[in-house]
């Protein structure tokens, strides 16, 4: 057993180097960050990920607002398990914590990086773990099953897709540790670290465990398939294999119950409909250096592709065995292009982006098929000629397809080359001993993976930033606005606003402040809603509110100090300007009213209504009075709008995706000023005229009435009020689910938590509490689960203590015919 051990150990540390150095090779070339001075932060890796683990190292080191349940720095207060359940449950991700918080892109990228060499080393592990000893047949060499494992690591899905949404990595690690889950079900061995390793996967990431789940559960499936035994005994680890799942989701409950009903109360975005992608698309992504963001990424390396393909022809590899490995991997390539099966897949749900999110589970079994191939000894010439004439066909194929260039075909012929040379060369090994024919074996694999790969993710790093939206790596712009903000902080007595031009759709988790900018897959339906009632721009289809700069918003969300640019930041250079305004506590008291009030069509008169005064006047002859400042609504409207000589303001309304906010045009210095637009109005519009001395009016009233004191907790607030306040205690922060006032459900006033008064002014403070939902059915849960697993654990103790058995025995014997396999012991080449 320790030399069997020490075979996968160095298997996978094999897989891991050959990963890691590929992808820091590829960056180096594309001169990427950190490599160079191009930025890797693309869409949501810079709008969300980034952001999420500067918010992370915050909590870890004891900074930032709010707590593990409530996020106070995000949409003026949002639930942040969900979040963390969502994008910050991997293991990897607390490694954040040891890197300097202006460092925080270079940590995720060695996150991102460490997930892949993960994953390779998973992956080799497991074919190590897929064979079984007996003594005179030819083993495999432990490096193959390296070079597997990062391929594997290195498949398209992986160098393409996920390495800019690093949560997705998780799965590329659970489908090979699932797996493995699978091998000790199959075998009755480990019934207690079965239940935990799956635990750990959802809890990573449920998405892509929950696609890793179904790619193992086929893989059991598989293996019982070809497996002697009775139907009983097969039925027997079904039940085992449900059983073991089942029981570590149970275990992972505490997380993902809150992200599922965070899923269910967020703003529902967009729907897609699926969209199978052609199959020309479909091989010409089987081909390095080719970029699609809406057609699967199939690349793999040409060793496992060619040994895949060279399976089915394989004579020495029962019939039994290359059917049902070649025809699950055939199965599930074809599922992807199914809408039913494809939506299967995605729980049922078309994504948005990335639609072939369960890319990675084929790469996996196509790895896993190509190590089949190898489990009666290396292929001949027959098959290896028939598997190459396939590629060949496959590429002259995909070369019909756009997609396709010169690059991605030198590549696949070069690719293709070294793989069946390394296999002629090892067949040569087995007729002519030698240390020199296995190096030249390896290094002619590894060099084709390596190069392959490296290009792929050159090329895929340029074309990225061509195709999607980016954002800078931390640098002087972020660090001189985050210190401007750190000096200004003054919560809870008043929020602080990092501006409405943003960096990032997450600026407050990032920057720091307290303001409404907040883009998640956990956006809540009530924030979006309320905060597009007042008229707050938004991205993403309403996903990315951004923040709402209003002086009459400002003072209902106790928006003290905000900062503004006026050439854009950072890309204008321009330094933050601070702007202060007294504003009320964060809890004020709205007088008693006979009828709830409601929004209506108007953003102005609903601003008005959340603040309890009229402050706007509608044009005269359709421009303002004089010092009255000047504001327009056109949330359709893409262009600029100008009032009389002032600078343009630009507003970026693009139904439905985008809609852009109530905007300050300025001062009106002459009665007669007029706003002018330079392209085509699309939908309403609408100009309102702000009266600064009413608002200044109400502030005072609100202040007056307002919370002598209030606390804000990490899962709460508390608050003193006025004697005798009598009407409805409001919290500036939006009503939210989880909420709860005096161990009752809070009220909601206008979207905001709201608390209704004794009518005889009896009450004195205010005591509200959040509790994300889920949270305690799962804890329960959660706890019901463990409790099994302990008594498993007992049972299994007693088991072996009165049934000792052999080493070698397993809960199924291998396939009929089959031999076993002792990996090779040999040197590394």
């Amino acid at each position: 057993m320790p030399i069997l051990e020490s075979v996968r150990g160095r298997a996978a540390a094999f897989a891991a180097l050959i990963t890691v150095a590929t992808v820091c090779a590829g960056d180096a070339v594309a001169r990427s960050f950190p490599f160079g001075s191009g930025t890797r932060s693309v869409n949501d890796l810079g709008n969300q990920f980034v952001p999420f683990h500067a918010k992370l190292w915050d909590l870890l080191h004891g900074r930032g607002d709010g707590g593990l349940l409530l996020n106070w720095q995000s949409g003026y207060g949002t639930a942040f398990l969900p979040d963390l359940g969502t994008y910050l449950t991997s293991p990897f991700a607390l490694l954040v914590g040891l890197f300097p918080r202006d460092r925080i892109d270079l940590a995720v990228y060695v996150i991102t990086v460490l997930k892949m060499a993960a994953a390779g080393a998973a992956m080799a592990w497991l074919l190590l773990a897929l064979v079984t000893k007996r003594p005179g047949r030819a083993a495999t060499p432990w490096w193959l099953a390296g070079v597997l494992g990062a391929t594997y690591a290195l498949c398209g899905w992986s160098v393409i897709e996920a390495s800019y949404n690093p949560m997705w990595l998780d799965g590329l690690i659970a489908l090979p540790l699932l797996c493995l889950v699978g091998e000790w079900v199959r075998q009755g061995r480990r019934p207690v670290l079965g239940p935990l390793v799956v635990a750990l996967a959802w809890i990573a990431n449920f998405y892509t465990a929950y696609m890793a789940t179904l790619g193992a559960a086929l893989v059991l499936c598989v293996q019982l398939l070809l497996a002697e035994g009775s139907v009983r005994e097969r039925l027997g680890v079904m039940l085992r294999g449900t059983c073991t799942v089942l029981l570590g989701i149970g275990l992972a409950a505490p997380v993902l119950l809150p992200v599922v009903m965070g899923t269910g109360h967020a703003y529902p975005g967009w729907t897609t409909e699926f969209q199978r992608a052609g199959w020309s698309e479909m091989f010409a992504r089987a081909l390095p250096a080719t970029y699609d963001f809406f057609t699967p990424a199939v690349f793999l390396g040409g060793g496992a592709l060619l040994l895949a393909v060279v399976l089915p022809f394989n004579g020495a590899v029962p019939r039994r065995e290359r059917l049902a490995w070649a025809g699950l991997a055939g199965g599930v390539a074809l599922s992807m292009q199914w809408g039913p099966t494809h939506l299967l897949w995605h729980a049922f749900a078309t994504p948005n982006g990335s639609p072939f999110r369960q890319t990675f589970v084929l790469s996996g079994l196509l790895v896993i098929a190509a190590w089949k191939c190898l489990a009666y000894g290396w292929p001949g010439r027959r098959p290896l000629l028939a598997g190459t004439g396939v590629l060949v066909v496959a590429g002259a194929f995909a070369a019909t397809d756009a997609l396709t260039g010169r690059r991605a075909l030198a590549l696949f012929a070069c690719g293709l080359a070294a793989a069946v040379a390394a296999l002629l060369v090892v067949r040569l090994r087995t007729t002519r001993p030698g240390r020199r024919y296995a190096a030249l074996a390896a290094l002619l694999l590894v060099g084709g993976l390596a190069g392959q790969a490296a290009a792929t993710i050159a090329y895929a790093d340029r074309a990225r930033l061509d195709r999607l939206d980016h954002y800078p790596a931390w640098g002087e712009a972020h660090q001189e606005r985050a210190d401007a903000i750190a000096e200004v902080d003054g919560w809870p007595r008043y929020r602080t606003d990092p501006g409405r031009t943003q960096i990032t759709a997450n600026d407050p988790m990032l920057l720091g402040g307290q303001g409404s900018s907040y883009y998640s897959s956990h956006t809540p339906d009530v924030l979006t809603r309320t905060l597009g009632a007042l008229g707050a721009g938004w991205t993403s289809n309403g996903r990315a509110v951004q923040s709402l700069d209003s002086p009459v918003v400002d003072a209902v969300f106790a928006v003290g100090a905000r900062f503004r640019t006026e050439e854009g930041f950072p890309e204008g250079g321009a330094s933050p300007k601070l702007s202060r305004a007294e504003v009320p506590p964060l809890v004020t008291v709205r007088p008693p009213e006979s009828t709830p009030p409601r929004y209506g069509p108007s953003p102005f008169r609903n601003q008005e209504t959340l603040l309890g005064s009229r402050v706007y006047s509608a044009p005269v002859a359709g421009s303002c009075p004089a010092g009255r400042e000047v504001f327009l609504w056109a949330p359709d409207y893409f262009g600029t709008a100008r009032l009389g000589d002032a600078p343009p303001v630009e507003l970026r309304g693009d139904k439905p995706r985008w809609r852009a906010a109530v905007t300050s045009l300025g001062v009106a210095e002459r009665a007669d000023e007029r706003v002018t637009f330079d392209s085509e109005m699309r939908g309403k519009r609408t100009i309102a005229c702000l009266d600064r001395a009413r608002l200044d009016a109400a502030v005072d009233r609100m202040k007056k009435t307002g919370a002598v004191s209030v606390e804000v907790t990490d899962h709460g607030v508390r608050a003193q009020l006025p004697p005798g306040s009598r009407g409805t205690a409001v919290i500036a922060a939006p009503r939210i689910a989880g909420w709860s006032c005096a161990g009752k459900p809070a009220g909601s006033s206008l979207g905001l938590v709201a608390l209704p008064l004794d009518p005889d002014g009896t009450t004195t403070s205010v005591d509200c509490s959040f509790r994300p939902p889920g949270l305690r059915s799962g804890a329960a849960l959660g706890a019901v689960s463990l409790l099994v697993l302990l008594g498993v654990a007992v049972l299994s103790v007693r088991r072996r203590r009165r049934e000792p058995r052999s080493p070698g025995s397993t809960g199924l014997p291998a396939p009929r015919g089959a031999p076993e396999l002792l990996p090779a012991v040999e040197p590394a080449p």
